[in-house]
């Protein structure tokens, strides 16, 4: 699946702004409090109020005020998120609106539609149109259609006003537009990964993903192991061609019932324990599995890669992120490394710019004085340093 659209609406820091022709590999850049980190909390909030409900995402995310503190600030009317998506290169485009506001002091969804465009004309059919938590879903198949006529409607009505259609709709075959909505929202990724959590030996248990901070690396190293040799000595070979001497990792069940992540060095009989292994070892084998997991996420967010990482190893995992989106995973990546802007083509950048307390996004290769700075030979990330993305300040 691809997301080709972002549009926010009163979400935050974003007063009203869009992100348009998104593409497979998309790095964010800009000055503290442009709010980053916040275009990554949209997808958490939308997965956490598809798994619970509206109330808990916002409270979740915007503390004890839930709503207000959501809602950007000095603004009236409903919190908006629209996203456009394909499944496929060849699929229909389908387009997910959401609408929250306030009744009686408590969240509901205003609105949410999903609508599919069949083609570059006409008009998108409505298959869901929910309204304060009643509405229609369409039950057959997009591709059994071939006029809007012939799409069959079911009425429902929703417990609450405060739960997303599709959270209960997804799960059923026979609403497909929904359910590829449902799998991409459940399955998107944010990894804000620390050295200090993936150190320490863990409990034994099981993890086939590595979660977001990275605490689990042991448990996901002794899957793949286990589960996906192949995989997993492919990723040994990519580690042992960044980081020289490395020539194994294991994850070793203790008698206490105990995991420890070890890494040999040729260079020694013994291998090392995780919390005597340098920080950019660690931190680079985290994100090969990450990138190379077998059941890899539709849509991956990364949050400044390149802390405890030498600069001449940007190079390569900006290369790895690329490839991973080429497989069909989607990546976004925020950073603040010139070193790591200079392996990322123009049009792969966006750059988020604070005017008048809201935040705007641009694209670089949208900008005219850009592309003939990198006609003429320049890297975006020296023209970063160099002040030439306006308003996103490296200092």
């Amino acid at each position: 699946m691809k997301l080709e659209y972002l549009r926010l609406k009163n979400f935050k820091a974003f007063r009203e702004t869009e992100m348009r022709n998104i593409p497979h590999f998309c790095v964010l850049v800009g000055a503290n409090g442009t709010g980053k980190s916040t275009l990554f909390n949209v997808f958490s909030f939308l997965k956490e109020a598809m798994a619970s409900n509206i109330h808990t995402a916002l409270v979740k995310h915007g503390g004890s005020r839930g709503f207000s503190e959501m809602r950007s600030r000095g603004c009236d009317g409903d919190i908006e998120i629209e996203l456009k998506f394909r499944e496929k290169s060849d699929s229909p485009l389908v387009t997910y609106s959401l609408s929250i506001g306030e009744k009686d002091n408590q969240p509901i969804v205003t609105r949410e539609i999903l609508k599919y465009r069949r083609g570059s004309s006409g008009q998108p059919w409505h298959f869901l149109n929910f309204t304060n938590g009643k509405g229609f879903a369409v039950t057959n198949e997009v591709d059994e259609v071939g006029d809007e006529s012939d799409l069959q409607r079911e009425d429902q009505s929703l417990k609450s006003s405060d739960i997303l259609a599709i959270k209960g709709l997804a799960q059923f075959k026979k609403f497909p537009a929904v359910v590829a909505l449902g799998e991409l929202i459940e399955n998107w990724h944010i990894s804000d990964f620390h050295i200090s959590a993936a150190r320490p030996e863990r409990e034994a248990g099981y993890a086939e993903h590595l979660s977001s901070e990275g605490d689990n690396l042991a448990l996901v190293t002794e899957f793949l192991h286990n589960r996906h040799n192949e995989t997993f000595s492919k990723i040994l070979k990519k580690l042992s061609e960044r980081v020289p001497g490395i020539t194994k990792v294991e994850a070793k069940p203790t008698e206490e019932g105990r995991i420890l992540l070890r890494f040999q060095d040729g260079a020694f009989e013994d291998p090392f324990l995780a919390r005597y292994v340098s920080d950019g070892t660690i931190k680079m084998f985290a994100y090969l599995i990450l990138l190379y997991d077998p059941n890899p996420h539709p849509l991956l967010c990364v949050e400044e890669p390149e802390n405890q990482l030498y600069p001449s190893l940007l190079i390569e995992l900006a290369e790895e992120f690329r490839a991973y989106s080429n497989r069909g995973g989607q990546v976004f990546v925020s950073t603040h490394s010139p070193d790591f802007l200079n392996s990322v083509e123009a049009d792969e950048i966006y750059w988020l710019v604070k005017e008048n307390g809201y935040t705007s996004i641009r694209r670089a290769s949208d900008d005219k004085q850009i592309m003939n700075f990198i006609k003429a030979g320049d890297k975006m990330g020296y023209l970063w340093k160099e002040g030439f993305l306006q308003g996103a300040d490296p200092l």
